[in-house]
């Protein structure tokens, strides 16, 4: 009998995947991963973890807390903090899949003697028997889908990993859950980073780089409002800062441009597709099959559940870029995530 530890988070989709793998006939182990979060926030996580116990309980498979407080801090929070520091915007989301669920958590299960982790991320991972590798696919529900944020994961870690939601839709994994019983049946949904709480993102980075209210610009040059401070804002954003200027306010406003230096905000109603970029070059890339990319036009993404940009992969000496067919706004240390169809092949982090 194959052995699994299942991340069991104290939601829904975990503990479906928990069961579903048990009915599959593996050998299933629950553990529970601590994660770090600061002292002046309120994080759900004791009460996630006996929500995770009593799923174990219930499926009466053995139930293990495994701590990556240190790890967590140093490879996700410390990341993101000097990322936004910098004037980026990382993906924190993708950084704490690879450094702590099929990071640590990988190495700590294998260490343990288990063949596989699981999680209840909804993706799917595929053998193709003709080329001999695992691919990564999108879930099956277009609106649950996660593979964006798996596109780190290689063939060293889809060699150890399942991923028992991934052909479901969310309706689906609830009603599984109420038939079996399970405890967190009906349990909403978590949102955000879990050591945020209910902290506000840019309230959590206030308290951690020094910030100053500046200058909102429109696209002459003109100051129309004012910010909290030009690192906590993405190209893209529409939200979080305020709008003085008569009339400018009656109409959604995006973040077209920062300049860290002079901590400024350029906004516009329509992003001129001069404001974006067409080739980027990438930090980072990771091909999940190991390979290098297709040279065909595939589809981008570069924010989570974002447009799909056609685009190819350009290799040069000097580092690997993304190449669109018509300029993107993409702010630095944002995920650009190459698809062929269903298909994630990998990405890497967009560059200034």
């Amino acid at each position: 009998m194959q052995k699994v530890f299942v991340g069991l988070s104290g939601g829904v989709d975990s503990s479906v995947a928990a069961a579903l793998l048990q009915e599959e006939g593996y050998d299933v182990t629950g553990v529970f991963i601590k994660t770090w979060q600061p002292s002046y926030v309120h994080c759900t996580a004791r009460e996630d973890r006996l929500d995770a116990m009593r799923v174990a309980a219930h499926l009466r498979i053995p139930f293990l807390t495994l701590d990556l407080e240190e790890e967590y801090k140093r490879g996700v929070a410390d990341y993101m903090i000097a990322e936004y520091a910098k004037g980026r915007t990382p993906n924190p989301d993708a950084m704490c899949n690879r450094e702590i669920k099929f990071g640590a958590f990988l190495r700590f299960a294998r260490e343990q003697g288990a063949d596989y982790i699981a999680t209840g991320h909804y993706a799917e991972r595929i053998y193709n028997q003709r080329t001999s590798l695992y691919e990564l696919h999108r879930g099956a529900d277009p609106k649950k889908d996660q593979a964006y944020f798996l596109y780190t994961l290689g063939q060293a870690e889809l060699a150890h990993v399942l991923f028992p939601l991934g052909g479901m839709d969310k309706a689906r994994v609830r009603e599984k859950a109420r038939q079996l019983g399970l405890p967190t049946a009906e349990k909403k949904d978590s949102q955000g980073i879990c050591f945020l709480g209910e902290v506000d993102m840019k309230d959590f980075l206030a308290r951690h780089i020094p910030v100053e209210r500046g200058a909102v610009l429109d696209q002459e040059g003109k100051r129309i409002g004012t910010h909290g401070g030009a690192v906590l804002y993405t190209l893209g954003e529409r939200h979080g800062f305020s709008v003085e200027a008569s009339g400018s306010g009656e109409r959604p406003l995006y973040v077209v441009g920062k300049d860290i230096a002079a901590n400024t905000l350029t906004v516009a109603a329509e992003p001129a597709l001069s404001e974006g970029r067409s080739r980027i070059l990438l930090e980072d890339v990771r091909s999940v099959k190991g390979i290098p990319f297709p040279e065909e036009v595939l589809e981008a993404e570069t924010r989570y559940h974002g447009e799909r940009h056609p685009c190819r992969v350009e290799a040069r000496k000097g580092g690997v870029y993304a190449v669109f067919s018509a300029p993107v706004l993409v702010s630095p240390g944002q995920s650009v995530v190459f698809y062929a169809g269903s298909e994630c092949l990998g990405g890497g982090i967009a560059g200034n």
